[in-house]
């Protein structure tokens, strides 16, 4: 496997760890599933991810979820990392294009701190996508996406720098910084309290501004298995900030999340 493959397989292995982070909001970059030199091609594998129950939350959560994505020469791509979109770039050092993914909502009966928050259904989301390679190993990735939470209204914009650096022939570290600001709409949804909701729950009306939501910092390690084969591990901390921290939903500022993976690319 060509160090440029193992270096997308770790970067989509740390954009796993952001999404884990992001819980609803599950898509967060794109990241192509072309090896290089194809004009066309996927991956497919399984994914562990242990976490947390909701954004803010002190309560552990562990997924077993499959994972799949692929992409034809004409720049259409599906899966589950990068929703349903195109890529109209051709160029290995950039990619920029649009797409429709989904926010998955939440249910307040995953955790005795929301009962009486209610849920927020899922919605389809649309938006866009934009990655530069800034340097080698380097590479600038952003994100825009609308349509959370159940007014529909929420928009969420994710921002980060990722770096890629061989190890080893078989051994790839991989790393990113990641930060999300969102719209008054979505932080209201899933951190403010309206005056219903207060009723129900206990807490106070609790109105959060648009603003940072979080930052992320990411790190995997990539292993080649076999040719086409890998194994990866990461560990991702994420820090909610501005009025997201101080909503009276959360219990936990600060958290870490961590995936195992293996993946096959074709």
């Amino acid at each position: 496997m060509t160090a440029p493959t193992r270096s997308l397989i770790a970067a989509a292995t740390v954009a796993a760890l952001f999404a884990s982070q992001a819980h609803a909001q599950a898509f967060g970059f794109y990241r192509s599933p072309v090896l290089p030199g194809m004009t066309q091609g996927g991956s497919a594998g399984l994914a562990v991810l242990a976490s947390r129950q909701y954004q803010g939350s002190d309560e552990s959560r562990t997924l077993l979820v499959p994972t799949f994505d692929y992409q034809w020469a004409n720049g259409v791509f599906v899966g589950v990392g990068n929703g349903l979109g195109i890529n109209w770039s051709r160029s290995p050092e950039r990619s920029y294009g649009l797409r429709l993914t989904a926010d998955f909502g939440r249910d307040d009966k995953r955790s005795a701190a929301l009962a009486g928050m209610g849920d927020i259904r899922t919605r389809p989301e649309i938006g866009g996508f934009a990655n530069f390679r800034v340097a080698d190993g380097w590479e600038v990735a952003s994100s825009i996406r609308y349509g959370a939470g159940n007014d529909r209204k929420g928009l969420v914009v994710d921002l980060g720098l990722n770096m890629s650096h061989a190890l080893s022939p078989s051994l790839r570290l991989n790393a990113g910084v990641a930060t999300a600001w969102a719209n008054r709409a979505l932080t209201q949804s899933y951190f403010g309290v309206n005056t219903q909701q207060a009723a129900n729950s206990g807490y106070a009306v609790f109105s959060p501004s648009a603003g940072l939501r979080d930052v992320r910092v990411g790190v995997a390690l990539n292993y080649t298995i076999a040719p086409n084969w890998s194994l990866t591990g990461g560990l991702s901390l994420n820090r909610l900030l501005g009025d997201a921290k101080d909503s009276p939903i959360v219990r936990d500022r600060s958290s870490i999340s961590g995936v195992v993976s293996t993946s096959y690319r074709f």
